[in-house]
């Protein structure tokens, strides 16, 4: 397992949080314009917001000296890694939010929450044909964590739909976020990246709202609101952080972290909504919170002497 800090573990935590909290955003958007402008609408604002948050950083950089000039060959480079990645995270980030937000509308909120974190078992599955090796401890977490999300989010029977589908397809999606986000944020600056994958992914939406949907801006106003939060923390703020966060991260101990999505969206709905929880979803909160501990342990160096 990759060290890091316990700085990066918390950053995906805060993560996790705000995008609980966004699903909420999510479903009120949707009572107001249709998937892809939603998703247009709140990636363009994620990428506007962090165009001054790269002026302010690029002012703290030359204030401290900032770095030794790297020659031609070495910058051209470099532009050319951050723009790939930050395409790339921007395609898979549009097909992924386009199916969930798609997904969501034909089937429960429950099972769609708990479909789509079933990247935590994606992401070590498709690792293993990126030479990714996951020990049996992480396999054990990813077990407690499905466990943990089928107690929480399933609460009626479990049947597969035409909806629970293309939200299954959102979590492969997904799942291939994280990785590319993994080979990509140690070679790329986290926030120039991010910041070109929100106006890749909502160039992109733009794109399939006029060819699919009738946009309104009436109705992009009067939900303004969600659009607001999911653009501006769900999208500027926390896809940012996840992107700063895994640098150096296992990515299965990552997607583990992140997918703590569907657990404050529950404490969210209990918090805000007054929603109460059953024993049987406490129980998915504790075993889920269980795995992500456990993940975070650190493991003996083996050879080392007693």
């Amino acid at each position: 397992m990759k060290k890091t800090s316990l700085r990066n573990p918390l950053l995906l935590f805060l993560t996790a949080a705000i995008w609980g909290a966004a699903f909420v955003a999510q479903s009120v958007g949707m009572d107001y314009v249709e998937p892809f402008t939603f998703n247009f609408a709140r990636s363009i604002i994620g990428g506007i917001v962090l165009l001054p948050c790269i002026l302010f950083l690029d002012g703290q950089k030359k204030k401290a000296g900032g770095q030794a000039p790297a020659d031609f060959s070495r910058q051209t480079a470099g532009r050319h890694t951050l723009l790939l990645g930050g395409v790339c995270c921007g395609v898979a980030l549009f097909v992924a939010s386009a199916l969930q937000q798609i997904g969501i509308q034909y089937t429960t909120v429950g099972k769609a929450g708990f479909i789509t974190a079933m990247y935590i078992v994606l992401v070590p599955v498709f690792g293993i044909f990126l030479k990714k090796k996951a020990g049996g401890r992480l396999w054990l977490c990813v077990l407690l964590a499905v466990a943990g999300l089928y107690l929480l989010c399933i609460t009626e029977g479990f049947t597969v739909g035409g909806g629970d589908l293309l939200v299954l397809l959102c979590a492969a999606a997904f799942a291939v976020h994280i990785l590319v986000i993994d080979h990509f944020s140690p070679l790329a600056d986290g926030v120039r990246m991010s910041c070109i994958q929100f106006f890749v992914c909502g160039l992109l939406s733009g794109v399939a709202m006029l060819l699919f949907e009738t946009p309104s801006p009436d109705a992009i106003w009067q939900a303004r609101l969600p659009i607001g939060y999911a653009g501006v923390l769900s999208c500027g703020v926390a896809y940012t952080l996840q992107i700063v966060a895994q640098r150096g991260m296992d990515p299965t101990v990552a997607s583990l972290i992140l997918s703590l999505e569907s657990v404050f969206s529950v404490l969210s709905g209990w918090l805000l909504l007054g929603q109460s929880l059953a024993p049987r979803e406490l129980s998915g909160c504790v075993l889920m919170f269980a795995a992500i501990i456990l993940a975070q342990l650190p493991e003996k160096e083996k050879g080392k002497q007693r």
